[in-house]
């Protein structure tokens, strides 16, 4: 009796042992087509659970709080309606990220993790042999090359480590990080839902033979072209609205069901921002961090913002708690609509007097008056450097402008 009760013990210690999480700095892999993405994760003990970070160059980004299930560490990211699951092997984790898409479908990739490192794609830094320009005129293209997307690279170097991101019409990839390995560019970034993969050969003031990978299997080729000058379309003339219209109208409800509109006295003779968004977009995410602080200083000045909400469902049991989680991770103090479904042209149904709702997020200016002002199409965040300090720049001034105007 007692040697069993002392191999059971050995048994459940055993099992105690294998479940233990090292926290501290692991370098994790997710694999695509183009090979392993790397990223950071941050893991410390937070009560009963773990506190996650995904690293990506500047960024800290919180995952929801982990937990360790059997012998597996359980990294949920219900605003993104994904999930890490892997299980714990001393110094190496092993297991799966896998996301819910717009259509309730899943993708899913394989997921690594290593204790203790620290570098993205090299581990030693060697001195590049070639150099990489601070901005790139760039040109994505799809596999088929039949459809294209200008952008604008931007990239800070600092030995072999480069940081930097894209910027598009419809907003920026966001915090990327990466090396210089020899002749080539390789960069990467994990949130929960992007999950990008970049590489290129240095040639010059060239960017040459790039692939881009989003994982598992998306895939498109790019190029790009030194260009200190670099810029893209002016991002207040894409989205406007129609002929004969001067505002925007809508009613949704808020995350209590409640119907709220342009037109209730809450908003009369006030400046009114409008923010088309979503909670699993990165790009709202960052509009939202930078929005959410700036609301609570300036609301008293006679200025308020609605967000207009576009969900995976407009089912209320499954997109207000999303709301509500995206509201509360931010600190919202503003109103947060549900307003439709998240494809652009069903978007574009519910607010039919703009020309079309080209990309989440849209921010709207609205005067004293209650008419349009501005629209502003994308973001760019503060992973974009000085073109996010431009745009906070822009939002103060004009705000300042309709502010001092009389209603």
């Amino acid at each position: 009796m007692k040697k069993l009760l002392l191999l059971s013990f050995i048994a459940l210690a055993s099992c105690k042992n294998a479940a233990e999480l090292k926290t501290g700095t692991w370098r994790a892999t997710i694999e695509t087509t183009g090979g392993e993405l790397p990223f950071g994760l941050d893991i410390q003990k937070e009560g009963d659970g773990y506190a996650i970070l995904a690293l990506n160059g500047d960024e800290r980004l919180p995952m929801d709080k982990a937990f360790i299930k059997d012998d597996s560490l359980h990294i949920p990211m219900e605003i993104f309606d994904a999930e890490i699951v892997a299980k714990i092997e001393g110094n190496q984790l092993t297991g799966y990220w896998k996301k819910m898409r717009s259509n309730f479908t899943f993708l899913q990739a394989d997921f690594k993790a290593e204790y203790g490192k620290t570098y993205r794609f090299a581990e030693t830094s060697e001195i590049p042999k070639v150099s990489l320009a601070p901005t790139y005129e760039v040109l994505f293209l799809s596999a088929d090359k039949q459809d294209s997307t200008e952008s604008v690279g931007v990239f800070k170097t600092s030995g072999s480590q480069v940081k930097g991101s894209f910027l598009t019409t419809t907003g920026d990839y966001r915090y990327l990080a990466g090396d210089i390995i020899g002749d080539s560019l390789k960069l990467s970034c994990f949130d929960g839902t992007h999950v990008y993969l970049f590489k290129a050969k240095i040639e010059g003031d060239k960017l040459t033979g790039g692939g881009f990978w989003s994982a598992p299997s998306g895939f498109e080729l790019w190029s790009g072209v030194k260009n200190d000058n670099a810029k893209l379309p002016d991002a207040t003339k894409l989205t406007y609205l129609k002929e004969g219209y001067k505002t925007v109208d809508f009613s949704f409800p808020n995350t209590d069901t409640k119907k709220i509109s342009l037109n209730d006295e809450a908003y009369k003779g006030k400046v009114v921002v409008i923010q088309i968004m979503g909670s699993w977009c990165p790009n709202c995410m960052d509009e939202s961090r930078f929005l959410a602080p700036w609301y609570k200083k300036n609301k008293d000045r006679g200025v308020e913002i609605i967000g207009l909400s576009y969900e995976k469902s407009t089912d209320t049991s499954f997109a207000l708690p999303k709301i509500k989680k995206m509201k509360e991770r931010f600190g919202i103090d503003y109103e947060v609509l549900l307003a439709g479904t998240n494809n652009k042209d069903e978007a574009s149904k519910t607010l039919p007097m703009l020309n079309k709702v080209i990309g989440f997020p849209t921010t709207i200016f609205i005067d004293k008056k209650g008419q349009v002002r501005e629209i502003h199409t994308g973001f760019s965040g503060p992973g974009t450097g000085h073109y996010y300090d431009e745009f906070v720049n822009d939002f103060n001034r004009l705000i300042d402008k309709l502010l001092a105007e009389k209603s």
